[in-house]
């Protein structure tokens, strides 16, 4: 009889396909941007086409919005509009790299929250593998080519970096309780309350959307313009923040966070193989070190309990869930609609935010 896979395994399953589905939005969004769409406006389609895809899960879920409604403006408010307003407000002050890089000290942040305001045991590994994937992320960006001070943008940087706690933490939080909330929930309005921000925010009736019915150069190669959009939609945004919230309750959220980092990694990656983009021996160290901190952080023994028992659902389960429970005690199963922008995921902002910069995209993200 075969065996079944653990709550953990299951987890690290999910959060890998959640990087490289937010890894490749960078990708897909570049070709939309250097046709004449504004980067704003490729993170309004984005969000607005996750949203309709999601409107379905949205309707089946309904009665969450009068279960939960404060969290679910929550998760809208900080892991889909707020990471997405504050790293572009960043970028226009301070380079692009540093702005990610900044963005991207949302896991150590993530564990310094759980364990000095929640009070919960944080496993040794997960710390050692946010300090370690922080330190390879810095060679992914190439920080140095583009170091300056600017007080207000790294103010808004770290705005995207707390909002991008706030996805993990708000996706833990809707399991727990006595109203808890399906993850595809969480996501679909989400999704819906951040498409509804992100309008007001960037005015997309501004766009020439008309540029969607033509074509789009990529690598050299012509393609529909539909095509990047369609997989910047489904795959980068729906596949990603499903797959990404539901990994959340599999994992903890420390854990899950630093396997998030991996989303630069991916973003780097396809830029080179599907962009053209060089990719150097200092990017290259950078995502080994980002990959030895996923690693450290996963392998890691849920901490032990106040009362000195490793049961992996200490302090309410946000340290760690233990290996071989139920996997059916969750809400939900497959998952559904995830993250953030990585995650909130800011990878289609970084290849979107690269052409305004004027730098190359490599490095991607957003929500």
């Amino acid at each position: 009889m075969p065996t079944r896979p653990s709550r953990r395994t299951v987890g690290l399953g999910l959060a890998l396909v959640a990087a490289v589905s937010f890894g490749g939005s960078g990708t897909a969004a570049k070709p939309l941007i250097e046709a004449g769409l504004s980067p704003l406006h490729v993170v309004w389609l984005r969000v607005t086409g996750a949203a309709v895809a999601l409107l379905p899960i949205a309707w089946r879920h309904r009665d969450a919005v009068l279960r939960r409604p404060g969290l679910l403006f929550g998760f809208g408010l900080l892991a889909v509009a707020g990471v997405q307003a504050g790293y572009f407000a960043a970028i226009s002050r301070i380079p692009v790299g540093v702005a990610l890089l900044i963005e991207y000290l949302g896991p150590p942040l993530l564990i310094a929250y759980v364990k000095f305001v929640q009070r919960k045991p944080i496993s040794r590994g997960a710390a050692v593998g946010a300090g370690v994937a922080v330190a390879g992320l810095a060679c992914v960006v190439e920080v140095w080519n583009g170091l300056s001070f600017d007080a207000l943008g790294v103010l808004f940087a770290l705005g995207a970096a707390c909002c991008q706690v706030g996805y993990f933490v708000l996706a833990d939080a809707g399991r727990r309780g006595d109203r808890p909330v399906d993850p595809l929930a969480v996501s679909a309005y989400g999704l819906i309350v951040g498409a509804v921000l992100l309008t007001v925010f960037t005015l997309p009736w501004k766009a020439d959307w008309s540029l969607l019915g033509g074509s789009v150069v990529m690598n050299g190669h012509t393609l529909p313009a539909l095509l990047p959009a369609a997989w910047m939609v489904l795959v980068a945004t729906v596949l990603a923040y499903l797959t990404g919230v539901i990994s959340v309750g599999y994992l903890s959220p420390p854990v899950a966070g630093v396997v998030a980092n991996l989303e630069a990694v991916v973003a780097t990656v396809t830029a080179w193989v599907l962009l053209g983009e060089h990719l150097g021996m200092p990017q290259i160290a950078g995502g080994l070190l980002v990959l030895a901190g996923a690693i450290a952080a996963q392998a890691s023994k849920p901490p032990a309990d106040g009362d000195g028992t490793a049961d992996g659902k200490a302090a309410g389960g946000t340290a760690g869930l233990a290996e071989g429970a139920d996997v059916a005690e969750l809400d939900a199963g497959p998952r559904g609609a995830g993250r953030g922008a990585a995650g909130p995921g800011a990878h289609d902002r970084v290849a979107a935010e690269r052409g305004i910069s004027g730098r190359s995209s490599r490095t991607s993200r957003s929500d």
